[in-house]
């Protein structure tokens, strides 16, 4: 497969897949101001879930993170890199790149969101109803995804969609939790309080876990989400799972057996799934959770940066290895046909 058509897949999945989950933590958010207003309106937390806290603020100047400047920004702003309307550009220009590789089905569900979502951006009388709206970009991702799944072949091609998929939803279940501990509760009064629970609970509802973990918890505590969110096996949004069949894709990619590693996207993952599976929730929060996940991040970007150039980025040919290496046998230039 060639370098260019994995590239345009991984990512094509990638924006997708960070759209979702701008739409749905976004849509929580709003629920929570709405339905307990004493816990106050929190949005510039949103707006470090996505990393991009330096062009809001040079943007907007500092202070400025109301309702509908961040709303704005993370949903229909064209200059917001990881914006809904952005990412789903991306994902767009990347699927008409290799429309000739794809289903008929998945471009028109990923023109549809576009165009979806363009068209909410003329006018942005969406926000008017703005769940309605973040309901529509989540399921337009789920659609999108389903239709892959569907009709595409399990090949090299949709592991590579796979891949990138599940990378993005992990990084991203990692910002929200971390986001949750090191932003929306700086005060330690207010640890163990009726805000923290609610706090909590949106948590679980920005990453789709909330009925899950009700199922299997039943109380929510601090720990329990941690370890959910984490660490659990069988939970699909959790950093665990993702990364888990992230690594399956990766070896589906190379033929290499699990366990074993042939480059070094194959070596870092294998080697941060390890250590996930060994992991304990106190171990984590006694190292400290900010901590914990800051360094998971840096390790995700390793694991992204070393799919890139094991997968994607260009290479030199050296010159002597070019000269030293073997002529082809006569067959392979059609001489040996003749």
């Amino acid at each position: 497969m060639l370098s260019r058509v994995a590239d345009a897949i991984y990512w094509m999945n990638r924006y997708v897949e960070r759209a979702e989950n701008v739409a749905r933590f976004v849509d929580v958010n709003l629920h929570l101001a709405l339905d307990f207003p004493e816990a106050g309106e929190q949005w510039e937390p949103l707006v470090a879930t996505t990393g991009d806290n330096e062009l809001f603020r040079k943007k907007y100047g500092e202070g400025h993170a109301t309702r509908d400047n961040v709303l704005d920004f993370l949903t229909f702003d064209r200059e917001s890199p990881n914006s809904i309307v952005s990412c789903l550009q991306l994902a767009r220009e990347n699927a008409r790149s290799v429309r000739e590789i794809i289903s008929s089905e998945m471009w028109e569900q990923v023109n549809h969101a576009y165009l979806m979502v363009t068209e909410a951006a003329r006018t942005k009388a969406a926000l008017d109803t703005p769940h309605d709206f973040f309901t529509e970009v989540k399921q337009a991702s789920h659609q999108f995804v389903g239709t892959t799944y569907l009709t595409m072949s399990h090949t090299e091609a949709w592991h590579f969609g796979r891949l990138g998929r599940l990378l993005e939803r992990a990084d991203k279940t990692s910002r929200i939790l971390d986001v949750k501990y090191f932003l929306l509760l700086p005060q330690p009064s207010d640890v163990g309080t009726t805000l923290d629970a609610l706090h909590w609970s949106a948590l679980l509802r920005s990453a789709s876990a909330f009925e899950m973990f009700r199922k299997k918890f039943h109380t929510i505590t601090p720990n329990k989400v941690v370890e959910y969110l984490l660490l659990d096996r069988k939970f699909p949004r959790s950093v665990f799972y993702c990364l888990s069949k992230a690594e399956r894709s990766l070896h589906a990619i190379t033929g290499a057996q699990m366990g074993t590693w042939t480059n070094g996207a194959e070596r870092e993952l294998g080697r941060l799934n390890s250590e996930l599976s060994y992991a304990d929730t106190r171990e984590i929060l006694g190292r400290g959770l900010h901590e914990y996940i800051d360094n998971l991040q840096q390790r995700l970007n390793y694991v992204g940066q070393s799919v890139f150039e094991t997968f994607f980025a260009m290479k030199e040919v050296d010159p002597d290895e070019t000269r030293s290496r073997p002529p082809p046998p006569l067959s392979s230039t059609g001489l040996g046909d003749a």
